[in-house]
């Protein structure tokens, strides 16, 4: 969250006016770096102590950001002390919250590739269903059937259901790009997969749009979320106010999206 992230967005420009004016890609919801990385430090937020890491950065407003992580906080280089304190105390509920909303969701689960697992599907729970056939992946009612002449191998099995999984994001969101570029007046852009857990989506200079497979995991709902936001930016390359009143226009829902994207971003199982 940024100091400036509250405003609303502003009036939508005619789409035909806007155009690339950043040569640099843009992400939704950044990979965060490891637990590990960068300085902690603690503060008393409502009386709870509340440890984050902290960097600065050449940067124009204090963030602040909750991931599987825990807090971090980046702040500009020149920044006093007592402002950042100052922040962190203003937002100190919604952090905590946050936090709790983290604590609450629980951590991932690992797909070993055994039949009884459970793992969603664009948004319901299905059951792995291990068994020897010849190599095949068939989705009936809520277990997948997993085929493979030596069932025992798990790791030909997680790479079978990976390559599944695949298939079967591209397949759901390669129309839902059409979709919103075709809003924008824009032809279906090049569209690519990627595989991290919380980098969503990016948006390139040169127009091509990379989305995580793992979206296969939500309600198709959310995922829509993520390609009009990235859609967005094949006509504004930024997050200014022109870009967020767009992705309004696109996904008038989308603040409520974005906050059940991130409280699900740490149960996404790792297989």
């Amino acid at each position: 969250m940024d100091r400036d992230a509250a405003k609303d967005p502003g009036q939508l420009a005619a789409s035909g006016q806007l155009a690339l004016k950043a040569q640099e890609q843009l992400t939704l919801f950044d990979e965060p770096p490891p637990a590990d990385a960068g300085p902690t430090r603690h503060a008393l937020l409502e009386g709870r102590a509340v440890e984050f890491r902290f960097e600065r950065r050449p940067r124009r407003t204090i963030g602040i950001k909750v991931s599987e992580h825990g807090l971090a906080v980046a702040a500009p280089l020149r920044a006093p002390w007592r402002e950042i304190e100052g922040f962190l105390h203003e937002k100190a509920r919604w952090i905590l919250d946050k936090l709790d909303q983290r604590a609450a969701a629980g951590k991932a689960q690992t797909i070993f590739g055994e039949s009884g697992e459970t793992l969603p599907l664009f948004g319901r729970d299905i059951v792995l269903v291990v068994a020897q056939s010849r190599r095949a992946v068939n989705l009936v009612g809520t277990q997948l059937h997993i085929g493979l002449p030596e069932p025992h191998r798990r790791g030909a099995v997680r790479a079978l259901l990976l390559h599944w999984l695949k298939s079967r994001a591209l397949e759901a969101l390669a129309p839902r790009v059409a979709h919103y570029a075709s809003r924008v007046s824009l032809p279906p852009p090049p569209l690519g997969l990627s595989s991290a857990r919380t980098q969503w989506g990016v948006c390139m200079s040169s127009g091509r749009i990379r989305l995580s497979w793992r979206l296969v995991h939500l309600d198709p709902e959310l995922a829509d979320y993520v390609v009009a936001h990235e859609v967005a930016h094949l006509v504004e390359l930024n997050h200014s106010e022109r870009f967020w009143a767009l992705v309004e226009w696109l996904y008038p829902h989308w603040r409520e999206a974005r906050e059940r994207i991130e409280a699900l971003a740490a149960t996404i199982p790792r297989i």
